[in-house]
């Protein structure tokens, strides 16, 4: 039996779920899946230039496997964009990482693991949350005045 796989790690769900080319009912097109954790090696290599081991790294899965999703993702979006078909966003064997944001108060808080797909805020039980906003390393500022300087 297979050992089950892993799942990747994703800081980012798009605002919205469907692309289609425009002027052509979304009934008449083909439609090509592409999946979050293929979207999110997309957003890693390509929109922010990481390279593979970096990309890997984020997702925590090898490099081998970072480069599979990559190819993958690749092939769905040209084949999408040359044959005029559309492309749904969804599925995929991943973990959020990150943080949500209420709209309405503005809160901040951790995702988890097992919280529902449509989270809804702690602060003011709102349902109109900002889902997978990254979350950014700060570097500390050294308190000591005689060393000063970044950590």
């Amino acid at each position: 039996m297979p050992r089950p796989p892993k799942r990747r790690m994703v800081e980012f769900l798009p605002p919205c779920d469907h692309f289609k080319p425009a002027g052509v009912p979304l009934a008449e097109l083909e439609e090509v899946q592409l999946s979050v954790d293929e979207l999110e090696s997309i957003r890693l290599k390509d929109h922010q230039g990481l390279d593979h081991e970096a990309c890997a790294q984020r997702m925590q899965v090898s490099r081998s496997t970072f480069h599979r999703i990559l190819r993958s993702a690749h092939e769905k979006v040209a084949a999408a964009l040359t044959e005029g078909k559309s492309v749904r966003i969804e599925g995929g064997n991943y973990r959020l990482l990150g943080r949500h944001l209420c709209r309405q108060c503005g809160g901040l808080w951790r995702a988890r693991d097992d919280e529902a797909c449509d989270p809804i805020c702690p602060h003011c039980g709102c349902e109109d949350v900002v889902k997978g906003v990254p979350t950014h390393r700060r570097r500390r500022r050294n308190r000591s005045h005689r060393r000063g300087g970044w950590r």
